[in-house]
């Protein structure tokens, strides 16, 4: 029993091994003048080392560097000429966020129709078309209570003017 404690205070660190005791003891003992090692009778190499040369250092300053790519990517941006279509998508759930990203990321304005969905899902997808026209700088106008129309930054919508708000809270304006 008292072999397995000692091997696993050793195993731990908690107790040092006799053995390794004896051979730092002997280590100590060898404490013993060495004779340094025989000169060489050889005379060292008067040019073994070449100096360098600051000349050369200062035309290798003044080498031409390949400039740094700095340039973003190019995304195609759709002409700016006639618009052949608008989309129309009515929407019965959150998931339809998708077909409504893709087409006005291809260029194409969307006409968004909530009249469908409940209301949370229907808040959920305008905060989404928010963030939509904001990171691909588009605009979006409601053309009705749950009826909105996201535009692409080359198409312009022109019309009647905006109204002003009613003193009635709309639903998509709720906090």
């Amino acid at each position: 029993m008292a072999g397995a404690l000692r091997k696993t205070m050793l195993y731990l660190g908690l107790s040092d091994d006799e053995r390794d005791q004896d051979v730092e003891a002997e280590a100590d003992s060898d404490n013993y003048y060495h004779e340094p090692a025989a000169k060489s009778d050889r005379a060292p190499a008067e040019n073994s080392v070449t100096p360098i040369n600051r000349s050369s250092h200062s035309n290798s300053s003044s080498a031409q560097v390949a400039p740094r790519n700095t340039g973003s990517p190019v995304h195609s941006v759709p002409e700016q000429g006639e618009l052949r279509r608008i989309t129309t998508i009515h929407p019965r759930s959150y998931n339809d966020a998708m077909a409504i990203g893709t087409a006005f990321r291809e260029g194409t304005p969307v006409i968004m129709n909530l009249s469908d969905m409940d209301d949370a899902d229907a808040k959920r997808l305008v905060d989404f078309s928010a963030g939509l026209i904001m990171g691909l700088h588009g605009s979006i106008e409601r053309v009705t209570s749950k009826v909105f129309l996201l535009s692409p930054e080359h198409v312009e919508v022109s019309g009647e003017p905006a109204v002003a708000p009613d003193s009635k809270a709309s639903f998509f304006n709720q906090s």
